[in-house]
């Protein structure tokens, strides 16, 4: 049987771009599938991505029109490691952010025009488009009306992954001139133009990061009014879990991290890197008190509000550190601050991203906090796990697909949950969480056990997605 050919494209693969977790999806997946997949990688240019290490071959001044305007783009590609790199090099992708300008829309019209146009430069007779997010998700659209009468494109098939159906590529409704078509019902959702109603009316198949937000986001409450599109293409969504990157998250080479341990030495392993991250913070260096860590973007989506509403209370009410890694509101920054001012002896907060410190909070933490209000798959709750730290999340998304909540009947878990968005009982559930670290501790290290041999890697993310692309192919 022949290699599929896919092109995954995405507005943020890493290691050459990122704002979230899609560019850490969109850059491990084609390097899980190189082997039973021939896979093309396509991205913007942005101003921060760095090629100076490869040597990429240049196709220039490739013409694309929209609303009756000529945009000339540039191609940048090579291969490496058996993956297909592509970036989309025009001045609209050389800004200081990604996203968030007046014209978005024009910017990712362009950016979905050049995922097509490239395949029809290059010659490639793809089988699947593997279109993540709003930003590409246009693109089912384009091909519908411009491209399938070519036979390179009469059998290509498409697969929109929704990472955040949040972020929807909304725009007004004369957007629609970029079309270069009639105006059309498939792209209009409360009379504007909107990028994701398009794919999940057009794509073969639809699937998002996880099972359970695969049923939550067909409800009004997690729908972002798009419950009803998706609900009418209930039989072609699919849930797929993330996984994590197992060599970059491994505690036993995990270089960032003082001490390095393995499953059988985690409890020495963890007890060093606490002692020396405290001391490095300069906070008492007690090891016998658990640390409770939160890495994340501080926005409402993340559960923050909660945090101001109790958080400072479960401070004073346990015995524990906490440690604060992010950046976002300002009123969230300004609030975790507060509480390291406050509370110089049990709370470090460190506002910003800085990857080493992102580690040691991992592998140094016995708890980590992740109270979401909406929580698609998350990355962090495995990751932590992948380090012997107990989440401690609320029942949503991919949190709850994930994390096997503590049980004290059976002593089976591998972190803590609570089902309401309510302060209180996340409050609750710290509590109780830090109290079995300082009352129980052989049946916590029961749960960090059972928690570090739970699989999340890449290996089987990568079979569940290679299954879904040979189910789209098949289908007629």
């Amino acid at each position: 049987m022949k290699k599929l050919t896919v092109l995954l494209a995405s507005s943020e693969v890493v290691p050459f771009s990122k704002t979230g977790g899609l560019a850490d999806i969109s850059g491990s997946l084609p390097k899980v599938l190189k082997d039973d997949v021939k896979i093309i990688v396509l991205t913007p240019y942005y101003q921060n991505v760095d090629l100076s290490t490869y040597t990429p071959q240049v196709l220039k001044a490739v013409k694309i029109v929209m609303a009756g305007n000529n945009y000339f783009v540039d191609y940048y590609y090579f291969n490496d490691e058996n993956v297909t790199y592509v970036f989309v090099k025009h001045p609209f992708y050389e800004r200081e952010n990604y996203y968030g300008y007046h014209d978005d829309d024009e910017r990712f019209f362009l950016f979905s025009y050049s995922i097509l146009t490239y395949l029809k430069r290059a010659k490639i007779k793809a089988d699947l488009l593997h279109l993540n997010d709003w930003q590409t998700a246009i693109t089912p659209f384009l091909l519908k009306t411009h491209y399938r009468s070519d036979p390179l494109f009469k059998d290509l098939k498409t697969l929109l992954s929704i990472h955040n159906l949040q972020f929807q590529g909304s725009f007004e409704k004369d957007s629609f001139k970029y079309t270069n078509s009639a105006f059309s019902y498939d792209y209009i959702h409360f009379e504007r133009v909107n990028f994701l109603k398009a794919g999940i009316t057009l794509a073969n198949k639809i699937n998002t990061v996880s099972p359970s937000y695969q049923k939550e986001f067909q409800t009004e409450y997690y729908g972002f009014t798009l419950d009803g599109a998706l609900k009418s293409r209930a039989q072609d969504l699919k849930g797929i879990l993330n996984g994590i990157d197992y060599e970059v998250y491994n505690p036993e080479t995990d270089h960032h991290i003082f001490f390095n341990y393995t499953k059988n030495s985690f409890i020495s392993g963890k007890k060093n890197n606490k002692l020396a991250l405290l001391k490095e913070l300069k906070l008492p260096a007690l090891t016998t008190l658990p640390i409770v860590g939160h890495i994340g973007r501080l926005a409402t989506q993340k559960g923050i509000d909660l945090m101001l509403a109790t958080l400072e209370e479960t401070i004073t009410k346990t015995n524990a550190f906490y440690l604060f890694l992010g950046s976002g509101e300002k009123k969230y920054e300004e609030f975790f601050l507060y509480l390291m001012h406050k509370y110089p002896q049990k709370v470090f907060t460190h506002i910003g991203f800085e990857n080493r410190l992102a580690h040691l909070i991992y592998a140094s933490s016995d708890l980590f906090l992740m109270p979401s209000l909406f929580e698609p798959c998350g990355l962090a709750q495995m990751i932590s796990m992948r380090y012997g730290t107990l989440p401690i999340v609320r029942e949503t998304g991919g949190l709850k697909d994930t994390v096997i909540p503590y049980n004290k009947y059976t002593n089976e878990g591998t972190g803590f949950s609570f089902k309401n968005y309510n302060a209180h009982e996340m409050m609750a559930t710290i509590i109780s969480a830090v109290n079995l670290f300082n009352n129980n501790q052989p049946v916590f290290k029961s749960l960090q056990k059972q928690a570090l041999n739970q699989d999340y890697s890449l290996k089987k993310m990568g079979r569940d997605y290679l299954n879904l692309y040979q189910e789209i192919i098949k289908e007629e």
